[in-house]
C-alpha cells in the first residue's frame, strides 16, 4: 500500500535551531527587545508572527512584527551556503524511498530558504514532494502540513508517520492524526516530546537509521504489508 514519511526540515534533517535562536535574538535587540535565547529556543518551530506573539506578548506593538521577522530572515540568510545536515538525514531519506515510501517535507521555510535546506539535505532523488510555508495558512503546531503533506503523497493518515524535533512538530501530527517520531537533535527534551505525542524518540536521523527495524515507522510498514497481501487473498 502507498504510504507516506513525512519530515520537519530545521532541526530534524538539518542543523539549523541554534542559527535561527542567534537570528531571533539579534532580530529582538534591533528592535529593542531583550528576550532570553532559552526561550527562543523553545519557540523555534513555530510561523514567525506567531514566534514573535509568544515571545513578546499580545500588548507588543504588533507594528513591529514585520520588521523583526524581516531581520531574522536577513539575518538567518547569512548562513545558507553552510548548513550543516544532521548525521544520516540523507541516508534515512534514501532508506526509507527504496523501502516504498513517498518522502515528503513538511516545513515553514520556503524560497531560496527552503532551496539551502534542500542543498544541505542533499538528497533530492528520495524526496517526493514538499509542502512548504507557501502551500498552507496555517503553520504548526495547527495540522494543516501534514495534512497538506498527506494530500501531496496522497494517503490517508493512518499510511503515514511524521517524524520532528519540536513539541510543535508532535502536536500538529497529532492534530493531522499521524503517528509522531521524534528526534532529540533539535535540542528538545525527550520529556517533553513525548508528552507532545511522540510514539518514540530517537537521537538523530542516523540514529532512526539504525534502529529502523524496530521502530513505529517499520510497525506502520508492516501492518500496511501485511494488509495489502491480505487483500490478495491466497494465491
Amino acid at each position: 500500500m502507498e504510504r507516506a514519511a513525512v519530515f520537519d526540515v530545521d532541526g530534524t534533517l538539518v542543523d539549523t535551531n541554534h542559527l535561527h535562536v542567534t537570528a531571533w535574538w539579534e532580530a529582538f535587540r534591533q528592535a529593542g527587545h531583550d528576550v532570553v535565547m532559552h526561550d527562543i529556543h523553545r519557540s523555534v518551530g513555530l510561523p514567525g508572527h506567531d514566534l514573535i506573539a509568544r515571545l513578546l506578548g499580545d500588548d507588543r506593538d504588533t507594528g513591529q512584527d514585520d520588521a523583526i521577522s524581516a531581520a531574522h530572515k536577513t539575518l538567518y540568510a547569512t548562513y545558507a551556503e553552510r548548513l550543516p545536515p544532521l548525521p544520516g538525514a540523507g541516508r534515512l531519506l534514501r532508506a526509507l524511498a527504496g523501502q516504498g515510501w513517498t518522502v515528503v517535507l513538511a516545513t515553514s521555510a520556503s524560497g531560496g530558504e527552503l532551496a539551502a535546506l534542500r542543498r544541505a539535505i542533499d538528497a533530492d532523488d528520495a524526496i517526493g514532494a514538499t509542502a512548504s510555508a507557501e502551500d498552507v495558512d496555517e503553520g504548526k503546531p495547527a495540522p494543516e502540513p501534514v495534512e497538506r503533506a498527506l494530500e501531496l503523497a496522497g494517503v490517508p493518515a493512518d499510511r503515514a508517520v511524521f517524524v520532528g524535533d519540536t513539541v510543535w512538530d508532535m502536536e500538529a501530527a497529532t492534530r493531522a492524526g499521524v503517528l509522531g517520531v521524534a528526534l532529540r537533535c533539535g535540542g528538545i527534551p525527550q520529556r517533553d516530546l513525548e508528552q507532545a505525542g511522540a510514539a518514540a524518540v530517537y537521537e538523530d536521523p542516523a540514529d532512526l537509521l539504525a534502529r529502523l527495524d524496530d521502530s513505529p515507522v517499520a510497525r506502520v510498514g508492516q501492518r500496511l504489508d501485511a494488509a495489502r497481501q491480505g487483500t490478495r487473498g491466497p494465491s
